[in-house]
Order: C-alpha cells, then structure tokens, then sequence
C-alpha cells in the first residue's frame, strides 16, 4: 500500500497525542491555561502534542518540513518558562527520548510555509480549543501534501463516542485515510480498523448537519436560512473541531457548513486538510461556499476559498446552490 510507512507513523504519533491529551484533560488546573494575542485559549497540550508529532515526524522522515500551528515564542516569555517544564512533563511521559532542552526547537520545527510544490505535513495539535477546554470535542490533525495535493490524513479524536447517540459507547477514535485507499476507523486502545463511508442520503429535508458550536467560527443565522431552503427538519450537530468531518465521514451527519462570518477570513490549511481527505476518501465531496475545491496549494492559509461545504457528495449541488442564494441575498 502506498503511503503505509507514512501512515503507520502518522497513527502512532497521533495516538501518543491522544494519550497527552486525555492526561492533560484530567488534571487541567488555570495556570496551564494562557491567551495567545488573538485570544484564543492554549494550553499546554497545544504544545505538548506539537513537540511529540513533529519529533516523530522529523525522526521517521527527517527531510520533511511541517506546516503547524503553534510556535515557542510565547514559552520563552517568563510567563511561559513554568508552562515549558509542564510541557516537558506530559510530553516526556508519552515520548521519554524527548529531551528538555529541545521542546522549544522541535515546536519551532512546525515552520514551514507551505506552498504549491514538494512534500510536507500539516498539524493542527488541538483543533477545538475551547472543545477541549470544556470537556468536550477536539481533534489531533495531521495531513500529509504532496504538490499541493492532501494524500493522507489522520484525525485524532480522543472524546469522540463511537455511537453519537450513546454518550456511554466507546470513546475515543482515530481516523484515517489515504488518496485512492478509501477511509477507515480504529478504537484508540484497540486493534480494530473498519471503514466508513458517508450516508446515502439522497434528499436534504431528510439531512442532519453540522456546524461549529461557536457562532464566531460559522455564521449560524445562514445555517438556519439555508436549512429553510433546503427543507432540513432536524436540529444541527454541533460540535468542535474536525470532529464535524469525522462524523459526516462515517453517516451521522449528511451535511457540513463552515460559513464566513466576516469577509476578510482566511482558513488555515491544518484545520481542513486531514478532515478534507478522509470525507472524500469515504465518499463524499468537500469544496468552499462556490463549489470551488479547496486548494492546498497556496501556503499556510486556503487563500483562494471563502468558507468550506461539506456533504456525502448526493447532495453537494443542492446545498451549494442553497448556500449561494442565502449569502448572495447578504
């Protein structure tokens, strides 16, 4: 199988993570809580799972270059010298190679630009922040992209149900998916690894869908319009993180909108490209509020969309014509 170096350590990076982050969760105290000058909240497992993914990714394949969120420089103000020696501890616990003095540099090894040509990866270490911060849904990200094309996603999601409707069923997923391979899931703590695919809902009255929890990420006044027109009886889905891809992947929702809430956003290319792969890989269809696919060509950002539509691929047309209408009615 192609790829399966690269997935294999893909996987087990991430379920380290997984690991970090459940550890984190379950003793998160307010000092390991800082604001970055945007004003989202970070954490220490922000940087704890940047430091274990990209010591894993630069191990296996040290000529790789990484595309992530985070960076140290907020760890090497005096606020952040006590925030350091926690990182240190939780990172060390899941990954004890990792050395102290090298937390600072192996975050910084997530610098990469980008671009239309070679091959990097992509990471996300807590997509849904605030998700994670109440206790809720969040996601490990990581993608692989080749010439400006995702060939392989992982999607960590450690606080995930693997039945939506049952708060008690197991929880804790991981992900995946290669170009061409179809998309699979796997119980964190298990050896099991089934396939997904997305629902074969052919009517959109009859379409559950989901959007972020956060009106600030998705404006949900136009979720509402364009459920009207499209005839959705059913209350949306609202979770954090690209857990919404994971749960259009395997059936539970049938419809995805990430809508503009401000005409200047830009999204960025770790918080879409493994979610991207795996639901099209499932089956389904990914692309912005046009219709246009995204294009993860263009550096750190999807700078040449506006927004991101997601749906089990039968009903993708309907939708984006539901979607023009209502925010060309703005």
């Amino acid at each position: 199988m192609p790829y399966s170096q690269e997935l294999n350590t893909a996987i087990e990076a991430v379920k380290k993570a997984c690991s970090l982050c459940t550890t984190v969760q379950a003793s998160l105290v307010s000092e390991e809580t800082m604001t970055k000058k945007d004003k989202s909240p970070v954490t220490v497992a922000d940087f704890g799972v940047q430091a274990v993914i990209c010591h894993e990714l630069k191990k296996a394949f040290p000529n790789d270059p990484i595309v992530a969120e985070e960076d140290s420089a907020d760890l090497k103000s005096k606020e952040g010298r006590a925030l350091t020696r926690k990182v240190y501890k939780y990172a060390s616990a899941v990954l004890p190679e990792l050395k102290e003095e090298d937390i600072h540099s192996t975050i910084d090894s997530g610098d990469y630009d980008g671009g239309p040509e070679g091959r990097f990866w992509t990471l996300d270490p807590i997509d849904g922040t605030k998700g994670f911060l109440r206790g809720e849904q969040y996601a490990i990200a990581l993608a692989l992209i080749e010439n400006g094309e995702v060939v392989l996603g992982v999607l960590g999601c450690p606080n995930l149900p693997q039945n939506l409707e049952d708060a008690n069923s197991n929880k804790g997923l991981i992900f995946s998916a290669i170009k061409g391979e179809g998309a699979s899931v796997q119980i964190i703590n298990e050896d099991t690894n089934d396939k997904i695919e997305v629902s074969n809902i052919d009517h959109p009255s009859l379409a559950p869908f989901c959007e972020s929890v956060e009106s600030a990420h998705s404006s949900h006044s136009d979720s509402e319009q364009i459920a009207q027109i499209l005839g959705v009886t059913a209350e949306p889905i609202r979770i954090d993180s690209q857990c919404k891809y994971a749960v259009l992947a395997r059936g539970d929702a049938s419809i995805y909108l990430r809508l503009p809430t401000r005409k200047d956003y830009t999204e960025k290319i770790w918080d879409h490209a493994a979610g991207y792969i795996i639901v099209k890989e499932a089956g389904g269809q990914v692309s912005d509020v046009s219709g246009k696919d995204l294009d993860f060509s263009q550096g750190r950002t999807l700078s040449n969309n506006k927004g991101v539509v997601g749906t089990n691929g039968e009903l993708h047309d309907l939708v984006i014509s539901a979607v023009v209408e209502v925010l060309n009615s703005e």
